[in-house]
């Protein structure tokens, strides 16, 4: 009997563990397609779960960090919602490629045009933005997430290194190192290869050149050769033709 009940308080203690950390699992995130590097451009997913079993979520409000201002954000089109940009002048000057940005993107609201994000499911929102900071490791994206029932969550507390994640933490898009140092490896890379080719075309050039000086000097040879054949057999002409007219002369006498 101790046994089964010490077993059963364990269930339910574990059953209440998981019923208080749930809500830290399943919430509003932002994750990139691929690398989010420093100075660069990326795709993130917002992704979205409903924490409801009597309601769907409606509508998803993003806003992007005013101390790191993003000039290019286009929400990619996600069937059965509407996406609004929202943009405003940035409170201090930005340049992007040498020209200077009037508009910033400040945030992005989903609203469903069905049934939305209903129980059991959830949903991502694909953004593609830039060009990201190179002088920060992460961006914070506070997040609104509102249900059909006109329940609105709020997702906007910053996590804080060291200390544990709060009820309802912002989204946060956590940045790689710029791609600097892989550009110029892959540069390295392509003017070995250069190189090389360059090398294996002089040592093709001097192949070539090579054989064609061995080309040269067996033509001279046989020019020479044949030079030295005529002069023989005239001589050997000139010779016949004296002996001929020594006989000829010896005959007579």
């Amino acid at each position: 009997m101790k046994a089964s009940r010490i077993a059963a308080v364990g269930a339910v203690s574990g059953i209440a563990v998981l019923a208080l950390s749930a809500p830290a699992f399943a919430h509003v995130s932002v994750q990139p397609e691929g690398a989010a590097a420093k100075g660069g451009y990326a795709v993130v997913d917002f992704k979205v779960p409903n924490e409801r079993d009597n309601a769907s979520t409606t509508k998803l409000e993003v806003n992007f960090p005013s101390d790191h201002p993003l000039a290019s954000v286009m929400p990619q089109p996600v069937p059965g919602w509407k996406a609004e940009v929202t943009k405003a002048k940035p409170a201090k000057p930005l340049e992007s490629h040498g020209k200077q940005i009037t508009e910033v993107v400040t945030k992005v609201t989903w609203t469903a045009d069905g049934k939305g994000v209903e129980p059991g499911y959830f949903q991502k929102f694909p953004v593609s933005i830039g060009a990201l900071p190179e002088d920060a490791d992460q961006l914070v994206f506070k997040a609104i997430q509102t249900y059909s029932n006109k329940e609105v969550v709020r997702w906007i507390e910053v996590p804080q290194e060291g200390q544990e994640e709060p009820e309802t933490p912002a989204p946060v898009l956590k940045l790689s190192a710029a791609e600097d140092d892989a550009h110029g490896t892959s540069g390295s890379s392509d003017a070995k290869a250069e190189d090389t080719g360059a090398d294996a075309q002089n040592t093709a050039a001097d192949a070539s050149s090579s054989d064609s000086g061995s080309g040269d000097g067996s033509d001279t040879t046989a020019r020479v050769l044949g030079i030295v054949g005529i002069v023989v057999g005239a001589a050997g002409v000139a010779y016949g033709v004296l002996a001929g007219r020594r006989r000829n002369s010896g005959a007579a006498a």
